[in-house]
This record gives structure tokens, C-alpha cells and sequence, in this order.
């Protein structure tokens, strides 16, 4: 006998049917006059994290919103994130009734706005401006290539008729799936030297969870509480393990086996990835057998990469 009962699923399933906690952001794209405009959305989350020549975040929304309609105009936009104050979560109600145009509701808007960096590092381009209440930014621009969704136009607001793409652009009558390339991320000093120089649990910012709108009159949401760190052990592999693997990842390039100690640490799923790396810096110096020298130059590389991404 389950313990479990079975719930309906309807439309909306992740509000009317679960509980599923979300993020709060504010969206801020462009209107046809080149003014920013704002709307609240939770159905937001990293889409492209790794092995893509971009990375990208994935927004579904209703398609004859003012955020949906746009972004298939503009193709560009910002997600702000708000902190988990009352009166930030209040603005973002008072933005998400279906239906206000941008001209009634931002005149009433009592966030502040502010230029992102895509307008400084192209100012002869236009971009929707930036919260600056928001804790982090991400300025996107819709990848509309993809799906062959540059097919989808602005316009319908009574429903798109089909044919519907799978997985970008307009995907239903009434619903939008936007894959965003992110240009760049913008972070308050203060979080920024905590990614920068490592995060404390009083570093975290106070973001809001959210759990949608329910009842037919609330939405719900709840406040930060401070991040409990669980220490990951450690599962260190052998010397051996790393020679043999990195024994067959190339004809070409050899380790030692001090290099190959080096990588013990490196959780055995991703040692091939790690191994193909190191293989393909030795290539581009000229190297045939990797050292622990090289290790460490390779480490070294890696880390002021990653370093001059974040500046």
C-alpha cells in the first residue's frame, strides 16, 4: 500500500498540482518605443551550463504577454533577481496582472532602473535597462535560430495558430519557450566578492522562493534563511586508475605518474573530461609527455581563465 495518494494533473501542474519551489525574477525587455518594461516570472533556469560554445538560460511564458511579444520582437532581455524583501515581492505582484500594457503599469512601477553593461560595451545597440534593486542580472538575447524559431513573429494575442515548435518560440496556442544566450552576468560588489573570493553562508543573498499563485487570489512565497553547508567527501581514486585512463585517452600524449596524481581527486565521471583538457593544452604547446609541472602550468591556466571570465 502506497503511502502516497494520486493527485490530478492539470494545466499549470507546478502550481495547481505540486509544490515546486522557484525563483523570483523580474524580466525587462524593450516596447516598440524603446522603453523598458517589466514582468514577473518563476519558470526561469539555466538551460545551457557547459560543452556549448555559449551558455544560456530557458523562460516559458504565456506567448501574448509583453515579455513574450518582445522578446520575438527585439530578441533581447534582462532577468533581475530580486531579494527576498516584502516590498519587492509586493511590486512584483502588482506587475503580473495578464493583460496591463506597459504604458499603464510602469508609470506606477516603483522599481529603480538603471543601463546594464551590454549598453556600455555596445552603445550604439538599444537594451532593456536593469533593476537596480536586483542582487545579479543575466542580459540575454534570444537564440530564435534554434528550432528554426526566427519563423515566430509578434502579433497574436488571442492565441498562435499552428504549426508549434518543440523546444523554442511559440510551442502552443497560448504557451512561449525562449532558450536565451547570456551576455553577460552582473553582480552586486558584495556577491561578486563572495563568488570571487569563496562563499560563506552569510554570503548567500536573500532570495525569495516561490511557490505561485494558488487559491485563486495569493501568491506565495517564502523568505531566505541561511544556507547550511553539507560537506562533500571526497572519494579519492588511485594513481593506477588515472594511468589507465589517461593511457587511452591518446596515442599521442603520455602522463607521469606524478601528473596522473595530480587528478586522484577528480571524481571519476569527469576524469575523461579532465584528461581531454590536459591532452589538448599539451597539443597546443607542443608537449608529448605531461608532467606535474605541466599539470600545475595547466592548473594555473585554467585558473586565470576562469578569473578574467568573471572580471
Amino acid at each position: 500500500m502506497s503511502s502516497f495518494k494520486d493527485l490530478r494533473i492539470v494545466d499549470n501542474f507546478y502550481q495547481t498540482s505540486l509544490f515546486f519551489p522557484m525563483p523570483t525574477v523580474i524580466i525587462s525587455t524593450l516596447t516598440e518605443d524603446g522603453k523598458t518594461t517589466l514582468g514577473p516570472y518563476s519558470l526561469v533556469q539555466p538551460y545551457y551550463v557547459a560543452g556549448k560554445e555559449y551558455y544560456a538560460m530557458l523562460l516559458n511564458c504565456r506567448n501574448s504577454s509583453n515579455t513574450a511579444q518582445n522578446i520575438l520582437r527585439t530578441g533581447k532581455c534582462a532577468i533581475n533577481f530580486i531579494t527576498d524583501k516584502r516590498k519587492y515581492f509586493k511590486e512584483a505582484v502588482k506587475l503580473s496582472w495578464p493583460g496591463d500594457k506597459p504604458e499603464e503599469k510602469m508609470p506606477k512601477c516603483n522599481y529603480l532602473l538603471e543601463d546594464g553593461l551590454m549598453s556600455s560595451a555596445y552603445p550604439e545597440e538599444k537594451f532593456p535597462q536593469v533593476l537596480s534593486e536586483a542582487f545579479q542580472v543575466i542580459e540575454c538575447t534570444w537564440m530564435s535560430e534554434l528550432d528554426n524559431a526566427s519563423e515566430c513573429k509578434p502579433g497574436e494575442l488571442n492565441g498562435y495558430p499552428p504549426p508549434y515548435h518543440d523546444f523554442n518560440g511559440i510551442t502552443s496556442p497560448f504557451g512561449a519557450t525562449f532558450i536565451l544566450r547570456i551576455d553577460k552576468i552582473l553582480m552586486k560588489e558584495k556577491y561578486y566578492n563572495a563568488i570571487i573570493n569563496g562563499v560563506r553562508a552569510k554570503d548567500f543573498p536573500p532570495a525569495p522562493i516561490d511557490y505561485g499563485y494558488r487559491d485563486s487570489k495569493n501568491f506565495w512565497y517564502t523568505r531566505h534563511r541561511r544556507p547550511i553547508p553539507e560537506l562533500l567527501q571526497v572519494r579519492k581514486t588511485t594513481v593506477a586508475s588515472v594511468k589507465y585512463a589517461a593511457d587511452r585517452i591518446d596515442d599521442t600524449i603520455k602522463f607521469t605518474d606524478e601528473a596522473c596524481e595530480k587528478l586522484i581527486g577528480v571524481p571519476r565521471v569527469f576524469l575523461p573530461l579532465a584528461l581531454k583538457g590536459c591532452v589538448a593544452c599539451a597539443k597546443e604547446n607542443c608537449v608529448e609527455l605531461i608532467t606535474a609541472e605541466h599539470m600545475m602550468q595547466i592548473n594555473d591556466k585554467r585558473a586565470k581563465e576562469k578569473a578574467s571570465k568573471q572580471k
